[in-house]
């Protein structure tokens, strides 16, 4: 039974007047079982020849069939599936991959098969055990002789049956008693049904098989059978019977693991290639960090301010220079204010500069006559003492809380100055409370700041019933806009006109909370712009990758793999390189963080977990785009063209 069969098999090489005719018209039928030698010169076109047997290379015309089977009509990956399933080859170079164990090597063809690990394992330690390499099962190529390797190369042409063994030159790097021994391997391998071709130019060689063919200058010139010996196949391996998702599980991961092993093999080239990504993802994270962290420090100077609070001040807005002499505010406002359900709490304000006197010290200070809800509205907190009750503002007691600045100036040597007497415009009042320090910058922090009930302000003090201003904390459920509205509806009817503005926290927030987002993405796309490029350098190395590693892409194409297998392979490590990268990117930027809010007591970054969760999506994202064309090129890559780089 034929097994092979060409039919008009011509090949071409170069176009033009640089075309040469390598195969012409070529006739020749392989019986299933014989063991044929190919002998000839170099450039005779033998090995041209089995390129086309084991499917690394096409014809440019005529017919080839494989059990009856038209190869020509074929795509790449029914080739590839018939380079797996059908072929063994055994290269005179052996094609080993240097960074893979002996077993490795051995059960690499089973991978793009469907086998699992074990079986793979348990198969080829036996093919190497009856090779006599047991004991060379963990060596790398490099720890083995020509002859060994030579070996490994045969059982890997075992692994998967290999039903045809295609031999180029198997001895022609060997020396004389490597050589036999190869030789006595491969006439056991026909002794056991395989169909052997053998290519050589060495007489000697080709006198061991039963059918020697002879080609010169592209044309069969000799076909002499010595020996009509045909033997039954003894062995087959066992059939993969799995699903087609266990299959391509088994492929994923075999792909994971070899990535794995070229990233660990190359180290500082996966480092390198590493950096633009852990520089751009840690820029990004940072970035973010200092953003919110920003956002988080002006939101609580402006929380200070009063949360959900709205200030009414007369005139029609700051720069008015009539504000200071509009009285339209009263006192009745604030009650008819306060009432409404909306409302928490609603204080009139009275601002007067004066002199502030206590013992010796005469000094300029800032006092404000409010409401005892002030200073919950205004989120004033008290360090010592208390504050002033609405019993006291209605009876308009001469009480007065100061601030941290005011203590520290005039009663610098008195840690308790609660029940003191100190003069403010000559109307003496008796301190009942000091507020904590003020942290937040501004005017306020730096003067001396003095609160007393607003009557005492109106009525002791200044000596009118006017007020400057209204503060009213709007109750948490209600939308501050909505408040805002509604309090100049009734203000404006209460007035006959709308005589006064409003300052509303909530817009103030509302505000800096989108300058600084707008800020946060402004700098974080510029610190995209490094991501990108680290992922144009992903592409780069990637790339400079398949050209080094073209002869490995060639060598399993021709154990079988397919394109997919290819293209899985290189965008994986492109994805894990990104992924790490990503990791360390992140790790790196909480270090910084962690330094730097080690050594800043006022102001910490702030990590957000979607920011470093879209890092590393993005890492992820840029292993694939940038991965793809890469992984695509190698994929794409001729068989025999692959395996014929250096």
């Amino acid at each position: 039974m034929n097994i092979i069969e060409f039919k008009k098999i011509n090949k071409f090489f170069g176009h033009g007047s640089n075309k040469v005719h390598v195969l012409k018209d070529i006739d020749l039928t392989i019986e299933k079982g014989d063991f044929v030698a190919i002998i000839g010169q170099s450039g005779s076109g033998k090995s041209t020849m089995m390129n086309i047997l084991g499917c690394l290379d096409v014809p440019t015309s005529g017919s080839y069939k494989i059990n009856g089977v038209e190869v020509g009509k074929m795509g790449k990956d029914e080739l590839a599936d018939l380079r797996c399933k059908t072929f063994g080859f055994i290269f005179q170079r052996y094609n080993l991959l240097s960074n893979l164990q002996a077993r490795e090597n051995a059960a690499l063809p089973a991978v793009y098969l469907g086998l699992d690990a074990e079986s793979r394992n348990v198969r080829a330690d036996q093919l190497l055990k009856n090779l006599e390499l047991g004991n060379k099962l963990k060596n790398k190529p490099h720890e083995l002789s020509g002859g060994q390797q030579q070996r490994v190369s045969i059982a890997r042409a075992l692994m998967n049956g290999g039903e045809v063994i295609l031999a180029d030159e198997p001895t022609g790097a060997l020396d004389s008693k490597s050589g036999e021994r190869v030789m006595e391997i491969i006439k056991d391998l026909h002794h056991k049904g395989h169909t052997v071709i053998l290519v050589t130019h060495d007489s000697h060689i080709a006198s061991q098989a039963s059918r020697i063919i002879e080609i010169k200058d592209g044309e069969i010139v000799a076909d002499t059978r010595k020996s009509d010996k045909i033997y039954p196949e003894s062995e087959k391996p066992e059939t993969v019977k799995k699903n087609r998702f266990d299959i391509l599980r088994y492929r994923f991961l075999e792909s994971l693991n070899m990535s794995i092993h070229a990233i660990l093999s190359n180290k500082m080239r996966s480092l390198l290639t590493m950096l633009g990504i852990i520089i751009g993802i840690a820029s990004v994270v940072s970035v973010v960090a200092l953003g919110n962290a920003s956002q988080a420090k002006i939101m609580e100077q402006i929380n200070a301010m009063g949360t959900n609070t709205i200030d009414i001040w007369p005139g029609t807005g700051f720069g008015d220079r009539r504000a200071g002499r509009v009285k339209t505010l009263k006192v009745s406002d604030a009650e008819h204010l306060s009432k409404l359900r909306f409302i928490d709490k609603a204080t009139p304000n009275v601002s007067v500069n004066g002199s502030l006197v206590y013992a010796n010290y005469s000094l300029t200070a800032r006092m404000t006559g409010v409401g005892s809800q002030y200073f919950d509205v205004k989120g004033r907190k008290i360090a010592q003492g208390r504050i002033f009750s609405d019993e006291e503002v209605d009876k308009i007691a001469s009480v007065v809380v100061i601030d941290d600045n005011t203590r520290k100036e005039i009663f610098a040597n008195n840690p308790n100055p609660i029940g003191e007497i100190i003069i403010f415009n000559k109307k003496p009042l008796k301190v009942i409370g000091i507020t904590e320090k003020d942290n937040n910058p501004g005017p306020m922090s730096e003067t001396m700041n003095l609160w007393t009930p607003y009557t005492t302000a109106m009525y002791k003090i200044n000596g009118t019933n006017d007020i400057n201003s209204i503060t009213v904390k709007v109750s948490d459920n209600i939308n501050s806009q909505v408040a805002e509205t509604t309090i100049e509806k009734i203000l404006t009817a209460l007035h006959g006109k709308k005589d006064f503005f409003m300052i509303n926290t909530d817009s103030i927030k509302q505000t800096v909370e989108s300058a600084t987002n707008t800020m946060k993405f402004l700098i974080a796309s510029i610190a995209v712009i490094s991501l990108i490029v680290g992922g144009i350098g992903v592409m780069n190395i990637m790339l400079v990758s398949v050209t080094e590693r073209t002869r490995e892409i060639g060598i399993r194409m021709a154990i079988g793999a397919k394109q997919a297998d290819i293209l899985q392979q290189f965008l994986i490590e492109a994805v894990l390189i990104c992924l790490v990268g990503g990791f360390l990117g992140v790790s790196l930027s909480l270090l910084v963080g962690w330094a730097f809010n080690t050594f800043s007591e006022e102001f910490g970054m702030i990590f957000s977990t979607a920011s470093i969760i879209l890092a590393l999506v993005c890492s992820t994202a840029i292993g694939i785009i940038f991965g793809y064309m890469p992984a695509r090129n190698a994929s794409n890559l001729n068989p025999i063209d692959a395996l014929a780089s250096e």
